[in-house]
């Protein structure tokens, strides 16, 4: 520890991202980023922004984008906001709504792990909720004072990860209605992959955000966009944190491509439904080589073998060039968390774990 830190710093347990490593000819299957590339016309407008331009700031409220996303959801601009990645608009999040004296927040026991370090990092009292024997997370658990928590606020995603599995929309409303004293966020990075949006219930209940990424469903990863839609007295919160840190967040390159991105719906169901359609084929290949596979509405599945731990396959697949995310966390620590590739990379995947199996 270095004697010119903060005190806090010392105190911090950062979050470790998945491993972007810098050799090629890897199956790289850890991560969660899209098999296929960007929106053409996304690619196609960052192109046009690259001129003479870039000499002056963004616009700071991300006007073009911010239309784009109230087109999509079907909602108004003043109920949009948007950042850098969904991590930092996050970040707003735990800052400006969930940071509540004598209430701590609350969250699934095994979830993103990027929450408990927020909190950390915020000095935010919270209380880690189990999930069931069957790693869902159950709406009751999160109604009255069934936890013993002091009514606080909640997040969770949904799809949950590393679980991949969907809590159905009148369960995300039972939660919603049952805690009207307290902000509830539903972190959907995962949704466009199989689940039921929130964003459907944010006119009906003021106490609701959902958060949304570009990195996943829109293959974006590496231009880091994210926003939030609530009703406007929650995003008014977000806008006075976000300006008290960084009024220029989102660059002119990202909102010119992201808002294309957002547009352009047809490549986004067709890429949306290519990830769909591997999984179910991934998920019957794995089970028939004696895995069991949790239900994923996600770009990714959560898998444990019958017999064989999860730290040994994935050092296995290291060994063949294949790259997956392994947990050493109680309840999970023999699951792995296989990003949905391309049908060749699955391919490989499918020959080396023959090879262990079989």
């Amino acid at each position: 520890m270095s004697r010119y830190w903060s005190a806090l710093v010392g105190t911090l347990d950062p979050y470790v991202p998945g491993e972007q490593p810098k050799v090629s000819n890897l199956v790289k299957l850890n991560t969660n980023e899209h098999p296929l590339g960007p929106s053409p016309l996304a690619l196609e407008a960052m192109h046009r922004s690259v001129d003479e331009s870039l000499r002056l700031y963004p616009d700071p409220a991300s006007d073009q984008l911010r239309q784009a996303i109230a087109r999509h959801h079907g909602v108004g601009v003043d109920q949009i906001f948007v950042g850098n990645g969904s991590d930092e608009v996050l970040a707003h999040v735990f800052q400006g709504l969930l940071k509540h004296e004598n209430a701590p927040l609350r969250f699934p026991d095994i979830s993103y792990s990027f929450y408990p370090v927020y909190c950390g990092l915020f000095d935010i009292p919270f209380e880690k909720i189990p999930l069931d024997a069957s790693f869902r997370i159950r709406a009751s658990d999160y109604v009255g004072e069934a936890t013993g928590a002091k009514s606080g606020p909640i997040i969770f995603p949904n799809p949950n990860a590393p679980t991949g599995i969907a809590l159905a929309l009148n369960d995300v409303e039972t939660i919603v209605r049952a805690n009207p004293q307290a902000v509830v966020v539903v972190d959907e990075a995962y949704v466009d992959f199989g689940a039921e949006s929130a964003v459907a219930l944010v006119n009906t209940y003021p106490n609701l955000l959902t958060v949304h990424t570009l990195s996943k469903s829109r293959s974006l990863a590496g231009l880091r966009v994210g926003y939030a839609i609530g009703q406007a007295d929650l995003i008014q919160a977000l806008d006075r944190v976000k300006n008290c840190f960084n009024s220029y967040p989102v660059d002119r390159i990202a909102q010119a491509g992201a808002a294309a991105a957002i547009d352009d719906e047809a490549y986004f169901a067709q890429a949306s439904q290519y990830v769909i359609d591997e999984r179910n084929r991934l998920t019957t290949a794995l089970e028939e080589l004696g895995f069991d596979v949790l239900p994923s509405s996600a770009n990714f599945v959560f898998a444990r073998h019958a017999s064989i731990p999860g730290a040994q396959i994935a050092e296995f697949l290291r060994e063949r060039h294949v790259l997956v995310r392994h947990f050493q966390k109680p309840r999970i620590e023999n699951f792995l968390r296989i990003s949905i590739g391309t049908s060749e990379q699955s391919a490989v995947l499918l020959a080396a774990l023959k090879d262990l199996t079989v």
